[in-house]
């Protein structure tokens, strides 16, 4: 073991050992600090990110365990170590509070991991573009390859640096009264660069009575001078200067003839970089099957 080449039984090592090093972390500063990296941080962190990427592509030839991370060897174990931990998540109750498996994307196993597989993605992809430049190699035999991977590697960064971005309030609106103020997740009064005033509060319901559909009518005041009515129902939101409104929920013991409605407010600035990198797999799963057509063809 350890003798060159490398193969998976080191990538499960070095896997394992992150996992170790992750619970070591845990139980020594707690869980990973999402607040930390608000904006200017995360865009230094992904700054530096890229700088050792390129520098470990360039040294490759150099440093071994740079090379081994372009191959499946090292690709494999991680991905094994990450459905493993996601399945956790997905298995276990997940709270903005809980600790270790109840709040997985602050528990620093799964961010090492993760953070391993951003690596792994980075090293491939910037060797292939590299190749691609040195070497001359027709785009269309790569191209599905780079959007694939550049497409997971854009999504699986920005949706985890831009994590400390993202901000989610509850809003307590009632008729007649405008309303600046709006709660945070952890019980923190913060005041909105927006003002919502509910106009009327519309409930359809069933034969039995229960609830078929809720949704508010408000009107929109910004700090910027906007002045919108809208209507805002359920899974059908309102944008509004970076924020997303979502009817969440109203006074039950008072059902149709709610006098106040409770909205969620979403902000989250990075979203469109993760969706980039979404619509760029979509493309390159397009291209796939448009290359093996043409192939079978």
């Amino acid at each position: 073991m350890w003798t060159k080449p490398w193969n998976m039984k080191e990538g499960f090592l070095i896997g394992g050992g992150l996992i170790f090093a992750g619970l070591m972390l845990e139980l020594s500063v707690g869980p990973v600090v999402w607040e930390a990296f608000a904006w200017p941080a995360n865009g230094i962190v992904l700054t530096g990110f890229f700088v050792m990427l390129t520098a470990m592509v360039y040294l490759r030839k150099k440093v071994y365990a740079f090379q081994w991370m372009s191959t499946y060897q090292a690709a494999i174990p991680a991905m094994v170590y990450a459905v493993a931990l996601t399945i956790i998540m997905g298995l276990t109750r997940q709270q903005v509070n809980g600790t270790w498996l109840n709040n997985m994307l602050s528990f620093w196993p799964f961010v090492l991991v993760y953070v391993y597989i951003a690596v792994i993605l980075g090293v491939v992809t910037l060797k292939r573009i590299i190749s691609l430049t040195s070497h001359h190699s027709p785009l269309t035999s790569n191209i599905a390859f780079l959007l694939n991977h550049l497409g997971l590697f854009i999504a699986l960064t920005t949706a985890t640096l831009g994590n400390a971005d993202m901000q989610r309030v509850k809003m307590i609106t009632t008729i007649g009264e405008p309303e600046w103020r709006a709660l945070t997740q952890e019980g923190v009064v913060k005041e909105m660069p927006i003002a919502i005033e509910l106009k009327r509060f519309i409930m359809d319901t069933y034969d039995d009575g229960s609830p078929k559909r809720f949704a508010s009518e408000i009107q929109i005041l910004t700090k910027t001078g906007k002045n919108i009515e809208t209507t805002v129902d359920v899974n059908k939101p309102y944008e509004v200067d970076g924020w997303k409104i979502y009817q969440y929920g109203y006074d039950t013991q008072m059902g149709a003839q709610s006098q106040i409605s409770i909205l969620e407010l979403v902000s989250d600035p990075w979203l469109p970089l993760v969706y980039t990198g979404i619509y760029m797999m979509l493309a390159g799963a397009v291209c796939m099957f448009v290359i093996g057509g043409r192939k079978r063809a």
